[in-house]
């Protein structure tokens, strides 16, 4: 049994309910966004426009909890350890299991996540503090809209990482090798450009000491269509909760490019 499957086993039988940053290293990683069929096509646009929050890993058949093609004994209404329930926008639920929830209409789609390029980043030395920590990683909504397509609009989020400046231009050459987990940072510094007043108060996640020497360094992220769907207000969504992520069976590496 590979350390990917072990965790969904734990979220299946509802022993593991926590974040998944740093675990399964060298697994790949994926946020998880379902939507009735009748609002897919337009959530597919979306993300074809937004390929550096949204990078799709697998898009399931209608009605199929199974993501054939990143993890083909895996169910998606019991496999990640926490979920989000949205309706008309509004944060109702936030389960463990959303087996009773349901619909033969469900489309499920897997986007890259920034927690697989961390074991990339760890074997070059470079520290990710809220791992350090045992934290989730910190996430803010931004002031950068990103590129409407059909019914879907809103605004950016970004995860951020303090690194020294030296690690953060090496980290940009690492995570640049990994597009489909968001590649490369969007942003180095000056969170107000950003629109982020306050590093101490993320959106999503928890906050993370930045030391003197250090610089906080932001990528596209994920959680993303949930900042979307307080602005669009699909009637029903399903989500993973921030950091509570999907583990697939793909390895890191087969996502590396160059």
């Amino acid at each position: 049994m590979t350390a990917a499957r072990d965790i969904r086993t734990a979220c299946r039988r509802g022993e593991f309910t926590g974040q998944t940053s740093g675990l399964a290293a060298g697994f790949a990683q994926a946020n998880l966004v379902i939507l009735p069929r009748d609002w897919a096509d337009d959530f597919l646009l979306f993300c074809q426009r937004n390929p550096k929050p949204c990078p799709l890993l697998a898009v399931t058949d209608v009605g199929g909890p199974t993501p054939d093609t990143v993890a083909a004994d895996a169910d998606l209404r019991t496999d990640l350890p926490r979920y989000r329930v949205w309706k008309n926008g509004e944060l109702i639920a936030e389960p463990a299991d959303i087996t009773d929830r349901w619909q033969d209409d469900f489309v499920s789609f897997l986007i890259g996540c920034s927690f697989t390029f961390e074991s990339a980043l760890e074997r070059a030395g470079i520290p990710a503090r809220h791992i350090e920590l045992g934290v989730n990683v910190p996430m803010f909504r931004t002031n950068i809209l990103c590129q409407p397509a059909g019914r879907f609009h809103g605004p950016l989020v970004v995860s951020m990482r303090p690194l020294t400046p030296v690690d953060a231009v090496r980290a940009v050459q690492i995570t640049a090798r990994y597009p489909d987990v968001h590649g490369a940072p969007v942003h180095l510094g000056l969170p107000e450009q950003l629109g982020i007043a306050d590093l101490s108060q993320p959106d999503f996640g928890d906050a993370v000491p930045i030391r003197d020497d250090e610089l906080p360094v932001f990528w596209a992220c994920g959680v993303t269509p949930q900042a979307v769907a307080t602005a669009v207000k699909p009637p029903l969504m399903i989500t993973h909760s921030p950091g509570c992520m999907f583990v697939t069976d793909l390895r890191d590496e087969s996502l590396a490019v160059g």
